[in-house]
């Protein structure tokens, strides 16, 4: 009979043992470490050891399932009505659908218990307060098609499929930008700046992208330098050389539908290709239509698929 309990400080390894259990498991950075997790996991200062439920059979570990909350609209604090179950993992075996589903009724009860009206299934972009640089690619990607035992658990327990999410890859070598009148416009109007080491620009940016080198490309009008359109990337080291990961694109709301994404991501990619960056990583989602068609512009390939679970939990 499995045994279920929280999080203790004795128990990274046991997490480290499940999550490399999986190794044939896509989307999940292999091989993990303890002080990997340590870094980017428990370490963290939103870190709550009762959100993280373990499955035991003796002293072997079962599996894990982690509990947390998104971000409130300002980005600036958690919001405890905004659950999400970032990350179901169980060892390969007989039992595993039996643990897995134990394990997300627990989190919902710890999650219900501190007033989430809503969970999602899955970390989630923009909703993400674990796992960057874990699992899913440039950003947490919901739960990927690779893992269909929890697809299918999170169907049977009542949460609605809301989005899909599509990760995108796009090799650097020989990188050329988009060419047409309204690009050579606005390269001949407009200045790329290369910010290293940039500042978080919230609350939440700050705590997920701890541990990471962030590096901003912002577009500005030539001899103005109020910028129009940013993109920020998070390192992303691989066995296949250099690569970077998109976590947030930006265009000024007044200067939108003008080709300026395109124009900052082409410009990003091209100095990024010249300082020796292999690659870069970019998710779009089924809702934002607009962003597939501009990743596929830009020559990018998809490589994985996900879906985002969603279920009401409290009035």
């Amino acid at each position: 009979m499995p045994i279920y309990r929280a999080f203790r400080n004795t128990d990274p390894p046991a997490v480290a043992a499940v999550w490399r259990s999986r190794a044939d498991q896509m989307g999940l950075l292999q091989p993990v470490s303890v002080d990997l997790l340590e870094q980017l996991v428990f370490g963290k200062l939103h870190f709550d050891p009762e959100g993280l439920i373990l499955a035991f059979e003796g002293d072997r570990p079962l599996g894990f399932a982690h509990a947390s909350f998104g971000p409130d609209e300002s980005r600036q604090a958690l919001d405890a009505a905004q659950g999400v179950l970032c990350l179901l993992l169980v060892r390969p075996g007989d039992h595993e659908a039996e643990v897995a589903s134990e394990l997300i009724d627990r989190c919902e009860r710890y999650l219900g218990a501190r007033g989430a009206r809503v969970v999602f299934g899955g970390a989630v972009r923009r909703a993400s307060p674990f796992y960057l640089g874990l699992c899913g690619g440039s950003e947490p990607s919901g739960v990927l098609d690779s893992d269909p035992l929890a697809g299918s658990l999170y169907r049977s327990r009542g949460y609605d499929a809301v989005d899909r999410t599509f990760q995108f890859r796009c090799g650097l070598d020989g990188f050329r930008p988009a060419i047409d009148r309204v690009q050579m416009q606005l390269r001949r109007r407009m200045a790329v700046e290369e910010i290293v080491d940039a500042p978080p620009r919230s609350f939440w940016e700050a705590v997920t992208t701890a541990g990471f080198d962030l590096t901003r490309f912002e577009v500005m009008p030539r001899g103005n330098p109020s910028p129009r359109a940013s993109v920020t990337y998070r390192d992303m080291p691989g066995d296949s050389g250099r690569g970077m990961g998109v976590i947030d694109v930006r265009v000024d709301p007044s200067h939108r539908r003008q080709g300026l994404a395109t124009f900052a991501l082409g410009e990003s990619f091209r100095q990024l290709a010249r300082a020796g960056v292999a690659s870069v990583e970019m998710l779009a989602t089924e809702k934002n239509p607009a962003t597939v068609r501009l990743c596929r512009k830009l020559g990018m390939k998809e490589i994985a698929r996900g879906t985002v679970f969603r279920k009401t939990v409290g009035a």
